[in-house]
């Protein structure tokens, strides 16, 4: 009774979250669309959640490293999203400054408010991957965001959710073109999945469908047109983009 009371439970936040049939993993990939594991309610969005990658950015700007204090949450904008499989489609005239971030994705499964470190993992239905992808000139030449992280396809999600994982036991492994272009471990965040659900439900009510993106470790090479970028993460599987030039 016990199992089956949760797989009901299962069934209904899937409904609530707008979550499809679960893709099944035995059948080929390329046989199927994988179609966006859902569209988020709200999608925030973390920064500087690694030490490596906080290190590298302060290096590039020539500054000393900060390191946060507190968990700082931001935003990412729903038309960038596009499903596993899916292009990229690089701006004709963006830079040639494109980078990928590989991102665990955290996925919401019921309304939530004031948590705290005992009950905060209450609300996750389970876990997904993003990539991050960044213009890295606009970022720098811009005062926000809006088109560096924000261009139309420059948030791939997938390829599924899957609810049963390891935190501590996931590695991130990034490979262009089928050569390793990064890899770390998944759960060694400055701040981990529990104080950042702490600090947003201050503020904020969590609903089910919301995502939170938790960061990204190391750093991306220049991404060019034909790049295909894939991002692994145990227990999870692979999202798999190609990057191409728009009007090439």
């Amino acid at each position: 009774m016990e199992q089956a009371a949760a797989l009901q439970l299962r069934h209904d936040v899937l409904d609530e979250i707008g979550v499809g049939a679960r893709h099944d993993r035995g059948r080929d990939d390329k046989a199927v669309k994988i179609e966006l594991p859902l569209i988020p309610r709200t999608f925030y969005c973390v920064g500087l959640n690694y030490l490596k990658h906080l290190k590298e950015a302060a290096d590039k700007a020539g500054t000393v490293p900060n390191v946060p204090d507190r968990p700082e949450i931001g935003y990412r904008a729903q038309n960038a999203l596009i499903a596993h499989g899916e292009d990229v489609v690089i701006p004709s005239f963006a830079t040639e400054k494109i980078h990928y971030e590989g991102e665990l994705a955290v996925v919401i499964g019921k309304k939530a408010k004031h948590l705290t470190e005992a009950n905060a993992m209450d609300c996750v239905f389970g876990y997904t991957i993003g990539n991050d992808v960044s213009e890295r000139t606009w970022q720098k030449a811009d005062r926000g965001l809006w088109r560096s992280k924000n261009a139309d396809t420059f948030k791939p999600m997938g390829p599924w959710i899957e609810t049963d994982v390891d935190l501590d036991a996931m590695e991130t492994v990034i490979r262009v073109n089928g050569k390793e272009t990064g890899r770390f471990r998944t759960n060694d965040m400055i701040f981990g999945i529990v104080p950042f659900l702490v600090e947003l439900t201050r503020y904020f009510t969590l609903w089910p469908g919301d995502v939170i993106w938790m960061g990204t470790d190391g750093a991306s090479p220049d991404i060019k047109h034909g790049d295909v970028v894939e991002i692994d993460i145990t227990g999870i599987g692979t999202l798999r983009n190609r990057f191409v030039r728009e009007g090439r």
